[in-house]
């Protein structure tokens, strides 16, 4: 019996043997072949055949830009009026420019404006005003640091101050009488902040994908401070569009 087993095992061993050595060969000869190169170009080594392709611009950004634009769509959070229980969300654009002094610091120059609509308080909900459209526009600058950086992308950080100027009327300026006669909605009855400047802050960073040497897809997150009543609240803003980078510094 053992013998038969034996036999057996031999007969299995030999073909098998064959099929690995042939498999071996023809991997063999086909990793030569595709490592010979064609006429008038260099061989490639087995390593670079199988290199994935660069994620961003070969030639990317060396970062000696004097300028530099950004503009994109935002979205924030608010509250317009200081008792009024709930938040409500805007959606705007903002436009910032940078000079970079050093390869590090930058001065800059940011313009926001946003736009939503606010809930309100139940006086005027007999007016059927349970929403109204407020907005604001904020001027601001400060300085931008920048972190880390390569070819792919670069890290930046920012504070800002400046002014917002919220409007907050928009729907009870003009608002006719009841019929018969009555009081007409005002800003107050409604819980909202008279139209009025406030002091703003935001600090923040952002991201920049680089897609060209000159271009840039940025995602920006900040944390905002407005003073509309009797005391600074925060709120949450984030923003994503184009940097344009020019001129060397």
């Amino acid at each position: 019996m053992t013998n038969q087993t034996a036999s057996s095992t031999r007969r299995w061993r030999t073909p098998i043997a064959a099929f690995v050595l042939a498999g071996t060969g023809l991997f063999s000869a086909i990793s030569s072949q595709a490592q010979v190169a064609a006429p008038g170009t260099k061989a490639m080594s087995s390593t670079s055949a199988i290199t994935a392709p660069a994620l961003a611009p070969s030639t990317g950004p060396v970062y000696n830009n004097k300028w530099e634009v950004y503009g994109g769509l935002s979205y924030s959070n608010g509250q317009a009026g200081q008792a009024l229980p709930k938040h409500y969300n805007m959606g705007g654009g903002e436009v910032m420019g940078t000079y970079w002094l050093t390869s590090h610091l930058g001065v800059v120059g940011d313009y926001r404006i946003q736009a939503g609509t606010s809930p309100t308080s139940p006086q005027v909900q007999v007016f059927n005003l349970n929403r109204v459209l407020v907005y604001q526009n904020i001027v601001s600058g400060g300085v931008q640091w920048r972190g880390f950086k390569n070819r792919y992308a670069a890290i930046d950080y920012h504070a800002l101050a400046g002014a917002t100027h919220g409007t907050f009327d928009t729907a009870i300026t003009g608002y006719p009488p009841p019929p018969g006669g009555g009081q007409v909605p005002t800003t107050e009855t409604a819980g909202l902040y008279p139209n009025t400047t406030s002091p703003f802050g935001a600090v923040g960073g952002s991201i920049d994908f680089n897609y060209a040497p000159r271009v840039a897809i940025r995602l920006q997150p900040d944390l905002i401070f407005e003073h509309f009543g009797t005391e600074t609240r925060e709120f949450f803003s984030i923003s994503a569009g184009l940097v344009y980078k020019f001129g060397k510094r």
